[in-house]
């Protein structure tokens, strides 16, 4: 056998690199939560902490300014007064709503019910 064919075939086997890549941002806690509340509408900071029980300001902003480095939110500041900041998803962002959609009936099916909010925000 040749020294090149004389290997584990397993080993070739690999995570395709789009589910990589898809994992590494949205697999991040709350990065998920954040985009399916902003599938629905755009919303304004205070409101995207209310959507998403448990995230502290912080931790906001660090997800929406990695969602915003990749293309699937925008940051608009609405004139004030009041000033307020709003997002929205862009068209690569909006694109994810048949996927979450998807995930979310996946989940109905085939994950145990936890937690007080068991309903999902892309019926």
């Amino acid at each position: 056998m040749a020294a090149d064919q004389n290997h584990d075939v397993a080993a070739c086997k690999r995570v395709d690199d789009g589910i990589t890549r898809v994992f590494q941002l949205l697999g991040k806690r709350w990065s998920g939560p954040i985009v399916a509340v902003l599938v629905e509408q755009p919303a304004h900071f205070a409101d995207l902490r209310r959507a998403v029980p448990g995230i502290s300001e912080r931790m906001l902003s660090d997800r929406l300014a990695e969602l915003a480095a990749a293309g699937l939110v925008v940051r608009e500041v609405d004139e004030g007064p009041p000033l307020r900041v709003s997002y929205r998803l862009t068209e690569s962002g909006a694109a994810l709503e048949p996927a979450l959609k998807e995930l979310g009936e996946w989940a109905k099916k085939h994950l145990p019910e936890t937690g007080p909010c068991v309903e999902t925000a892309w019926k």
